[in-house]
């Protein structure tokens, strides 16, 4: 009996000693960011990381109720969540990620400090500094969960063996790895698209392009070439209508030298000259008189 005590006593506490280990806490060290961790895992915050948060909540609270400055303690409420340890706050979904949203971090600070001293004389008050603690974390927490040791469905996973194998995914009541299904087989198999065919697409292909040499050969002239013949110069006589330059425009010689005096000019010169007479004369008659 003593043997089979002692033995029962040996398989208990190995299954004890299992479960704990099995029962995985993650702590993030702040109460933003990221924190990873086995999906399944719990997720917890230092009280620590929240103590500053507690502590503007109740100040704040305190400030537009300043009546309650004698039986709200803030100081005393943000050393008390330090005090708490580690508080549990989420766990890690079984995907490659997910949250833990700034309002469970909240709750879960208001639940820790129910109780405490320095949340007032009166339940009411007390319900409404937790409130105003709780409004205060969830608007400066949030946490990002990453699954250490998630595998994405169709990615290779490890056997047993110690090598690799490739994941097979499959519809329900389907045979076959989802690759090979092409829509309107028959079953209800059908259900993934085929690629897409670009084909059709114009695209430019190489070698099509016109080299420089092919364009301009080395005996020819490249457009604006000073030694190409330029429109109107040398006899145009000898070319066809279709390469002449269009008109053949030319100056009309004067009949009169260039130095010629004109009677129209001759004439404002005589007016003139007689206008200024009667000015000059006009002049000396008023001075005169």
């Amino acid at each position: 009996m003593t043997v089979t005590a002692i033995a029962a006593f040996m398989v208990g506490g190995a299954f004890l000693s299992t479960g704990t280990a099995s029962a995985a806490t993650t702590l993030a060290g702040t109460c933003t960011g990221s924190v990873n961790g086995s999906m399944g895992d719990t997720v917890a915050v230092a009280g620590t990381s929240v103590k500053e948060l507690v502590r503007k909540g109740a100040r704040d609270y305190v400030n537009s109720h300043f009546w309650t400055f004698a039986s709200v303690w803030p100081d005393s409420l943000a050393d008390t969540i330090a005090g708490k340890g580690a508080l549990t706050v989420g766990q890690v979904p079984n995907a490659a990620g997910g949250t833990v949203e700034g309002a469970a971090i909240g709750s879960a600070v208001a639940t820790a400090l129910k109780g405490a001293n320095g949340l007032g004389v009166l339940d009411g008050t007390k319900s409404e500094v937790l409130s105003a603690i709780s409004s205060t974390v969830a608007k400066g927490c949030g946490l990002t969960t990453i699954a250490t040791n998630y595998i994405a469905p169709g990615s290779a996973a490890t056997n047993g063996a110690g090598g690799t194998q490739a994941r097979t995914d499959t519809l329900p009541g389907a045979s076959g790895n989802l690759s090979n299904l092409n829509p309107g087989t028959a079953g209800g198999t059908g259900g993934s698209a085929p690629m897409r065919d670009y084909s059709g697409i114009p695209t430019a292909t190489a070698g099509t392009a016109v080299a420089p040499g092919v364009r301009y050969p080395a005996n020819g002239t490249l457009p604006g070439d000073a030694a190409a013949p330029q429109a109107g110069a040398g006899d145009q006589s000898g070319q066809g209508a279709d390469i002449r330059d269009a008109g053949n425009a030319q100056s009309l010689a004067s009949n009169s030298a260039s130095n010629d005096v004109q009677l129209p000019m001759l004439i404002a010169v005589i007016v003139l000259a007689g206008v200024t007479a009667g000015l000059v004369r006009t002049w000396v008659l008023r001075r005169a008189g």
